[in-house]
């Protein structure tokens, strides 16, 4: 059973950390910073909306990983 969580996560964080770059910007962002002009700009607003999309994900992963620590220590005891 663990080698089968295991190679889950382990697939999970390979399918994370493989994703290609990612175009987040909204319709509203990208009107705004349209244009030759404004490429470095546009770029950090993606880069800043990505950053804000992954924090929930690792909060959620960090408090799922604690939960399972003490599920499986409550079960082991």
């Amino acid at each position: 059973m663990f080698k089968n969580i295991k190679l889950k996560v382990i697939s999970i964080g390979a399918l994370l950390l493989s994703s290609g770059v990612a175009q987040a910007q909204c319709a509203m962002c990208r009107a705004a910073l349209g244009g030759e002009s404004n490429n470095a700009q546009a770029q950090a607003v993606n880069d800043g909306i990505v950053y804000l999309m992954a924090i929930p994900y690792v909060l959620v992963g960090i408090i799922g990983y604690a939960v399972y620590r003490l599920y499986r220590k409550k079960k082991v005891s």
